[in-house]
Formats: C-alpha cells, structure tokens, sequence
C-alpha cells in the first residue's frame, strides 16, 4: 500500500486456478453474468522485498512482480468497479473472492487490497496493519505517519468521506506497480462506510496511516491508481528511495 520511507503497498487479487501458472497467464470469470479478463504476472516479489532494498540478491527491485496481481495497463485497473448486489454478498462466489484477497495481501506481503487488482470488477476492499509490519520501519517514520496495527478489514461497496481539511504528504507504493514509489497528498482523516463480508452494515473512522490505506484502496474501485496522484518529480525507484527530493517538491508530513 503506502509509505513513508520504506512504504507498504497496497494491492488486489482474485481466485485464480489451483494449478500454479508461470509468466504472464489469463484470467477469466465471472460475477453477476458479466466476465472479465485481465493478464497476470506470476513472479517472486512484494512490497517486503523492496522494504528490505533488494538486498540479498535476486532480481533489481524494479522488475519484482507480486504474484497474482494485475498490473497497471490493465482495463480493470482503470476502470471504475461494480457494486456488489447485497443479496450476492454472502454467496459462495463473493466469499471466494475474499478469502483469496486477504491471502494474496498477507503473501505479498502487504497492507491493502483491492479487488481489481486481482482482475475482479467488483468494489471490495481489504486491509491490515499488523505490528510485525510495523516493526520494520524507524521509529521517527511511524510517528510521522501516524502509523498503529488495526485488525483484519473487510468492506464491500465502501463510501469514502473526508471528516477533516487536515492532508499529509507521504511515499506510497502499489503491488500493481511493483519497485515505485512517489510522494501522494492524502487526507489524514475519514469516514469510510459500506457492509461487512456478513452484508451487515459497517462503518470505519480513521487517520493517519489507515486513513492512507483507505483512501487508495477506494481510489482503485474508482480506476485511480496512486501515479493519477502523485507529485510526479518524487516517482523513483525503490532502490532511490533515500534519495533527497528534487528541489521545489513539497516536503514530506503534515501539512
């Protein structure tokens, strides 16, 4: 999803065959009569591995791919999402495409996800921040960020509303552009409500960091990845991630 200096990133997933697939591979089903059809790539990689620099070997960090993820340049990331009917909710379908973002966000590992980014039209959304996670950012960039654990988040047909003028500014990341990292202006605070994967009606106030999380991971149910908002001068490379900011861009934190 997103972060400061060493950010998370955010991502989606959908059910995908059991038999492993390698390289890029199609994927096509369907929810509600209508099908979709995005590419996949199936490679090693995530947010952690950026997190730690690449270091160790392997592939640059630019060219990891999370697996499962589509990428951007894919229709389905940038295009608005359908609703969910609240009577198909519970289905077996919908339930199957939950369970299967929120083990692809925890492989990844990452902290958000949204259903199209596993190449499912559908506006649900799941997140986490765990203290493990947490645990591998210095300490001065967790309290920027404003940055605590929330369990496990589940929101289907999410509407998101900004309950403060406050904005902050900050590095995010997105498993459907694995390796970049840019600068986005984000509220710090927002209400989020929408149903439970039950079809019970649930409502979420956050700030900061989650707060964060939120915002992009609706964004994608409207099309929108993080680049649409980035300050485009901060786009990098992992790897460049410490790298000082151009002269003239905004400095990071609360504004």
């Amino acid at each position: 999803m997103v972060a400061l200096l060493r950010p998370l990133s955010a991502a989606a997933f959908l059910r995908v065959p059991a038999a492993p697939l390698t390289g890029s591979a199609v994927a096509a089903s369907a929810v509600g009569g209508r099908r979709w059809r995005s590419v996949r790539a199936n490679a090693g990689g995530g947010w952690l591995s950026g997190l730690l620099g690449g270091k160790g070997g392997g592939a640059s960090t630019a060219m990891a791919v999370t697996p499962g993820t589509v990428k951007a340049g894919d229709p389905v990331l940038h295009e608005p999402a359908q609703e969910v009917a609240p009577g198909d909710v519970r289905s077996e379908k919908v339930q199957g495409i939950i369970d299967r973002m929120v083990d692809v966000m925890r492989k990844a590992p990452g902290v958000g996800l949204a259903a199209p980014q596993i190449g499912v039209p559908l506006r649900i959304i799941v997140l986490e921040d765990t203290q493990e996670y947490i645990s591998y950012a210095p300490k001065k960039e967790i309290e920027a960020q404003d940055r605590r654990p929330f369990d496990l988040l589940i929101i289907i047909n999410p509407k998101i509303k900004n309950t403060s003028k406050r904005t902050a500014l900050f590095f995010e990341g997105c498993l459907s552009v694995d390796g970049y990292r840019a600068v986005v202006e984000r509220h710090l605070d927002v209400e989020v409500s929408g149903l439970d994967r039950n079809g019970s009606a649930i409502k979420v106030q956050a700030s900061g960091w989650q707060a964060r999380i939120l915002q992009h991971e609706c964004d994608h149910l409207e099309g929108t990845l993080y680049v649409d908002r980035m300050v485009p001068r901060t786009f990098r490379i992992v790897d460049n991630l410490d790298l000082p900011l151009p002269i003239g861009c905004p400095q990071l934190g609360a504004r």
